[in-house]
């Protein structure tokens, strides 16, 4: 079975720009390209998990959210990084457009669409984590059976804290989050000789 890292797209991945579906407004989080590079080297794939309510407002549309994909999926392939897929949800339970007005499992913090990638590339869960910079993210990993991190990029604002949206790991950045990961995956033993 595959091992991932889930990231979020919008805080995470990409430096936030509220409802943004143009290509040229996109710029990378700090130390983005350099982080996934290190989780690709060590066999990781890497998929994209991403609520887009901005479908659901009316505000885009999902082929407007495809053009922005391809562009990122383009930009990381340039650095020789390779997105392995690409999951959103663009449901709300209080659309305004006909047809995306539903309680789903797919919305984070529902592991939908990480159940989903699970089957589509078969993937180990308990052997995979979620990077996501607010405890929706972090909520969605524990229930999908990832180990999670949290990113202190100050995007969380509700601090609604139980068992589920406890994170296993806090970072500053996407680096110090790739740095956690591979030395959780191969833990130094400090005292060996003892």
């Amino acid at each position: 079975m595959n091992k991932a890292i889930f990231l979020d797209k919008d805080g995470t991945l990409v430096k936030d720009v509220p409802y943004n579906v143009n290509p040229e407004l996109v710029s990378y989080s700090g130390f983005a390209v350099e982080a996934l590079k290190l989780l690709q080297q060590e066999g990781y794939l890497l998929i994209v998990i991403s609520n887009q309510s901005g479908i659901a407002r009316g505000y885009f549309t999902e082929p407007d959210l495809t053009v922005l994909f391809n562009s990122i999926r383009l930009d990381m392939e340039a650095s020789e990084i390779r997105i392995a897929g690409f999951y959103y949800c663009p449901h709300l339970p209080d659309a305004t457009i006909h047809g995306f007005s539903k309680n789903c499992d797919c919305r984070k913090p529902a592991p939908g669409m990480m159940l989903q990638a699970r089957e589509d590339f078969d993937i180990d869960l308990a052997r995979s984590w979620m990077i996501g910079d607010i405890l929706d993210d972090i909520e969605a990993g524990k229930r999908a059976g990832c180990k999670t991190i949290l990113l202190n990029a100050g995007n969380e604002t509700e601090w609604k804290v139980n068992s589920d949206r406890l994170p296993d790991y806090y970072a500053d950045d996407l680096i110090t989050a790739a740095q956690i990961i591979l030395n959780d995956a191969n833990p130094v033993l400090d005292d060996f000789m003892e």
